[in-house]
């Protein structure tokens, strides 16, 4: 039988009756076979829809990071086209954020009303089109309006393929989160490389953006035609009425708070990292100008490598203990990064490096296990992801200024006190937050299918369970 012919098959009736009602005039030893067959084959056709929509999704992530990474590397020749100074340029990020923070909020609802495919295939053209902005600012001005735009470009995209990447991971019923975020990394490192060899060949890093506002949106395209289908106000839902992931009904504002701060902690942990592991192996230990960036290059390395590979490792330890492992490797790293300016020469850093590839290894599954427990609760997740990425946001956006004003004021070993507590607060936070959500996930289902599947004697026919989806 073919999945046409059971699509169609309760248009064929002369009351036009549900498939059900139709089987349920059979006799139960018929029912049973044949309701098994066409949930067979809903569940094939759900799988292959869900392999598709992997391919998608990972082509968004990685032109989501090749924005950001084009984007990034280009700020010292933006710098030097607009002469905007350290102060300027930190307003530049800061309005770039603040736009990104609103459009989220704005984005969650959209996904839960519209589905996370439209919103992607809103969002990812208009994130790549808009960095005309930035490239053809001729002013100060002009570059600080753009930036608010080019910011909710970039947190549209970001729900709405976060979105649909726990629609994806909902279906194969395996991890398969971690993967996307570490092709993020990889295309702003292809962001990055692109504007090197540009730049090194001579030509401008001005007419790079353009070219990319122009060609990144048609990429995402085919990407965007792989997702999974979706509808109007479906909202990413699943689960029988009534239970807590209901179609209709989302995560309690408590539980969404802890999640947050959880992803508020792990963000702030990662961004310290991001700004000060360079600066900290120049101020503190004092090493060679050339060796300094060594401390970064190592905690990017571990991080994307463990994004990567992270799937297996949640599968085969669960997300509890993953988010555990997770705060305490990264709380283990900054411990060695503090206590490294105490070592002897020879080893102070080693020492330092290993403390930042631990903190790579231990933040690069935060966010991936945050959001797919939001995913695996059922319910809309639209408006929750966008809550929680919100505060990630949030972490991010103060990090550098609230480090920076304490290393000011006392020194950059006390500042980093900071993140080395918030990533214990990862374990403290998300380990209670992701068994809830996993109480949420597993509560009992209410019985909605028809009692025409049921046997002789009252009972369910056995519907074959659906395998996790193998690639």
């Amino acid at each position: 039988m073919s999945w046409d012919l059971v699509r169609t098959a309760p248009e064929s009736c002369t009351a036009r009756s549900s498939l059900t009602r139709l089987c349920a005039r059979s006799s139960p030893l018929v029912v049973a076979p044949f309701t098994g067959t066409v949930y067979a084959l809903a569940v094939n056709k759900s799988l292959t829809d869900a392999k598709r929509a992997r391919v998608g999704v990972f082509g968004f992530f990685f032109l989501a990071g090749l924005v950001m990474g084009l984007w990034a590397a280009g700020l010292p020749s933006l710098n030097d086209r607009l002469d905007l100074g350290p102060a300027r340029l930190g307003s530049v990020l800061l309005l770039i954020s603040g736009g990104a923070l609103v459009s989220m909020l704005v984005a969650g609802p959209l996904v839960d009303r519209w589905s996370s495919r439209r919103v992607c295939w809103f969002g990812g053209p208009i994130s790549g089109l808009v960095l005309l902005g930035p490239a053809l600012a001729s002013s100060y001005w002009q570059l600080a309006v753009l930036a608010v735009l080019f910011g909710m470009g970039l947190g549209v995209t970001e729900v709405g393929m976060n979105a649909h990447s726990v629609e994806v991971e909902r279906i194969y019923r395996r991890p398969i989160i971690s993967a996307f975020h570490g092709t993020w990394s990889l295309g702003g490192a292809a962001g990055g490389g692109i504007t090197s060899l540009v730049l090194k060949a001579g030509l401008d890093a001005q007419w790079l953006l353009i070219v990319a506002a122009i060609v990144v949106p048609f990429l995402y395209l085919p990407a965007a035609r792989l997702l999974l289908p979706g509808t109007a106000g479906d909202g990413s839902a699943s689960g029988p009425s009534g239970s807590p992931g209901a179609p209709g009904e989302s995560l309690r504002w408590g539980l969404i708070a802890l999640l947050g701060l959880a992803a508020f902690a792990g963000h702030l942990s990662e961004g310290a990292a991001i700004d000060w592991a360079a600066l900290h192996a120049r101020w503190v230990l004092e090493t060679d100008p050339a060796m300094a960036p060594l401390a970064y290059t190592i905690f990017s390395v571990a991080m994307t490598t463990v994004r990567l590979l992270g799937d297996p490792i949640r599968a085969r330890l669960g997300s509890v203990r993953t988010i555990q492992l997770a705060g305490l490797f990264a709380t283990a790293g900054y411990v060695l990064v503090l206590v490294s300016p105490l070592t002897g020469a020879a080893v102070r850093v080693a020492c330092a490096w290993t403390g930042w590839a631990l903190v790579g290894v231990g933040l690069a599954t935060v966010v991936p296990v945050l959001f797919s427990a939001v995913g695996a609760a059922g319910g809309r997740v639209g408006r929750a992801l966008a809550m929680v990425t919100a505060f990630g946001y949030t972490g991010l956006l103060l990090g550098p200024a609230v480090l920076g004003y304490v290393a000011e004021s006392t020194s950059l070993p006390v500042a980093l006190f900071i993140p080395a507590v918030l990533a214990a607060v990862v374990t403290l936070t998300g380990s209670p937050a992701i068994r809830a959500l996993l109480r949420l996930s597993t509560s009992p289902a209410q019985d909605t299918a028809p009692e025409a599947a049921a046997g002789p004697a009252g009972e369910r026919g056995h519907e074959p369970e659906p395998e996790p989806a193998r690639d």
